[in-house]
């Protein structure tokens, strides 16, 4: 069954830029090759001294590119996420940027498939992806859990909460146009099934760190006689004849939020689609703004044994994650896990809306409520900040795909 889900997963999910956007070479000092194997450059890219690369193995056999950009005097680490659709190569300048802007040091990776990564791309292979950047950040670069912020775009929110999930002494999340579920990215449907992928609606509630949800509030796909596609930014002439179907919509974002335990004040970003929200100036602005605020406020309390890593690093990503998961469906009743591996959809039931769930919990935003929005333009300005302009100059569209016959 196993293989049924990867395949779905497959077929919705994952499409790697192709050809990938940029290169891997040895480092051209031989004696920085000598010292660490791992150590590898980025071609086709703008090469920066604070910008390191490796490759790094997976539990799962693959090895995956990585970047790690150093702030000086940063106190926290930022492990991204990316979206669908996209590599290393094209989201360079924008974790440059993020890191210097945010003051925090920041690894980007690719998942097992993606850009120079080996392998090819699933959604096991990302929750082991993941794990293996975020051991690198504990071992190589001397990172602690309790100063790791977590952020997961898109179909990246997968791999983020699967492992936010399992730690339980992690600084922050941050969810950016995230999914409640693969399936539901599809079909509004109100159970979760066992061939479903990325169970973002069952883990959410098992993260004990501050979550962040960004989403626009026209967050749409385009579906055409036999794909979808969120590149709206590249293919503009291709947009216009297709017919909007909301998807990913800004409901995903905010189920998520009302799930989670402990909120911070959402973005929803007015006017802002899936692919163009770093563009808008309160992206930055509210992001910083988050990023000071758990750098003021005490890493998490927890009575759980002490460690650096996942509850169970003998397990791959989910499946220690799920096999005392509760459901969310019922939050007074305990449920057995719902994943594929153990167990099938006679076990789901309803699940009541998440406009039951209590509302009084406050923000970890002490200064204020949570609020729908937080100031957005209708547009984003013709002239913004430093950080808004590079992205215009360099055109990033971190883009997110799901596709499926029409029809089905």
């Amino acid at each position: 069954m196993g293989g049924v889900t990867s395949t779905v997963a497959a077929r919705f999910a994952f499409f790697p830029p192709s050809p990938p956007s940029y290169g891997v070479e040895p480092p051209p000092s031989p004696a920085a090759a000598a010292t660490d194997s791992a150590v590898v450059e980025l071609s086709g890219v703008p090469r920066r001294g604070r910008v390191e690369a490796r490759r790094l193995p997976t539990k799962r056999g693959t090895e995956v590119v990585a970047m790690y950009v150093r702030q000086p005097g940063a106190k926290l680490t930022l492990l991204y996420s990316h979206g669908n659709a996209a590599d290393l190569g094209q989201m360079y300048e924008l974790f440059v940027e993020l890191s210097s802007h945010l003051n925090v040091n920041l690894m980007g990776y690719d998942y097992s498939g993606y850009g120079q990564s080996s392998g090819k791309p699933s959604e096991q292979n990302t929750y082991a992806d993941i794990e293996a950047a975020y051991r690198c950040l504990i071992e190589t670069y001397g990172a602690s859990e309790e100063n790791i912020i977590l952020y997961g775009q898109s179909v990246g929110s997968g791999p983020t909460l699967d492992l936010a999930s399992r730690l339980p002494h992690l600084r922050a999340v941050v969810l950016h146009s995230p999914i409640l579920s693969g399936l539901r990215v599809m079909y509004p449907v109100k159970h979760t099934y066992w061939f479903d992928i990325y169970k973002n609606i069952d883990k959410v509630p098992l993260v004990k760190c501050p979550v962040l949800v960004i989403h626009g509030t026209r967050d749409r796909t385009f579906i055409f006689d036999d794909y979808t596609i969120f590149d709206c930014m590249r293919k503009p002439d291709v947009v216009k004849v297709g017919t909007a179907d909301e998807v990913v919509d800004c409901s995903h974002g905010r189920a998520l939020w009302e799930l989670s335990k402990q909120k911070y004040e959402p973005l929803w970003v007015k006017g802002g689609n899936h692919c163009n929200l770093e563009l808008y100036p309160e992206y930055i602005k509210h992001l910083k703004k988050f990023v000071t605020a758990i750098e003021k406020t005490p890493p998490v309390k927890d009575e759980s044994p002490e460690g650096s890593g996942p509850s169970d690093p003998s397990e791959t990503g989910s499946e220690s994650a799920e096999s005392s998961r509760r459901s969310t469906d019922i939050r007074d009743k305990p449920r057995s896990s719902i994943d594929h591996r153990h167990s099938t959809d006679r076990r789901d039931k309803p699940r009541g809306s998440v406009d039951r769930r209590d509302k009084s919990r406050k923000s970890v935003d002490q200064l204020e409520k949570p609020r729908a929005s937080v100031d957005q333009p209708d547009r984003p300005r013709k002239s913004i900040d430093r950080f808004g302009g590079m992205m215009r100059s360099v055109k990033l569209c971190n883009i997110d795909c799901f596709t499926a016959a029409s029809g089905s």
